[in-house]
């Protein structure tokens, strides 16, 4: 099964990809990772990425392509994958379609306010690597984990927040009219919690 998890940042993308990519037997594929491997391994698309990079600019889209192309000819990808936060603009979406068959685009569901106290109520341990948000914490300032200090992400910031909205409306909202209109999308609610949005996902690509 080939899939893609849209939706904006915040909604679980990464940890219902993750989950369902290892319930499945494939892997889950973040461009991300992608990208940092090429640049560690100094690939001949890692050098050319990392030329945008280290400028401060977005790696064009036929660098991202070449990588996610070269990715699905991997063994592991011969049963399936997910990919989590790709395709993110119609562009991308478009050439995607010509070497890879896509059996169902998963469209998580929530709204900007829930999305702007999902991500600014979060929290991470640099000592053990702990997530956490702060409607959870009795103390929102000491990791329950290792009792270790907790401090906001940069990129969860309130206004980085807003700003990432932004670019996700902008640019990656498209592609739910786009997979839609190719019959792939399955709308999911993700705004209720992580247990019953992964049955839902599962439900609504028949496997639950």
């Amino acid at each position: 099964m080939n899939l893609i998890f849209l939706g904006p940042p915040g909604a679980g993308k990464g940890t219902h990809a993750v989950r369902l990519a290892h319930e499945l037997g494939i892997p889950q594929i973040s461009t991300g990772d992608m990208l940092r491997q090429h640049v560690r391994r100094q690939t001949a698309l890692g050098v050319e990425a990392a030329r945008y990079m280290d400028a401060g600019k977005l790696v064009p889209d036929d660098v991202i392509i070449g990588m996610v192309r070269e990715r699905l000819q991997q063994p592991d990808c011969a049963k399936g994958y997910v990919f989590d936060g790709f395709p993110r603009t119609l562009a991308q979406a478009e050439a995607l379609s010509t070497f890879a068959d896509i059996h169902a685009v998963v469209n998580l569901l929530a709204g900007d306010d829930v999305i702007i106290r999902r991500l600014s109520g979060r929290r991470v341990c640099p000592a053990c690597n702990g997530t956490f948000h702060v409607r959870y914490l009795k103390d929102p300032a000491i990791c329950p984990d290792c009792g270790g200090a907790l401090v906001q992400r940069a990129d969860d910031a309130e206004e980085t927040v807003l700003n990432r909205l932004t670019v996700y409306h902008r640019q990656t909202e498209p592609l739910i009219a786009y997979y839609r209109q190719l019959g792939l999308l399955r709308d999911v609610d993700s705004a209720g919690e992580v247990d019953a949005n992964y049955l839902d996902i599962k439900k609504a690509l028949n496997l639950a």
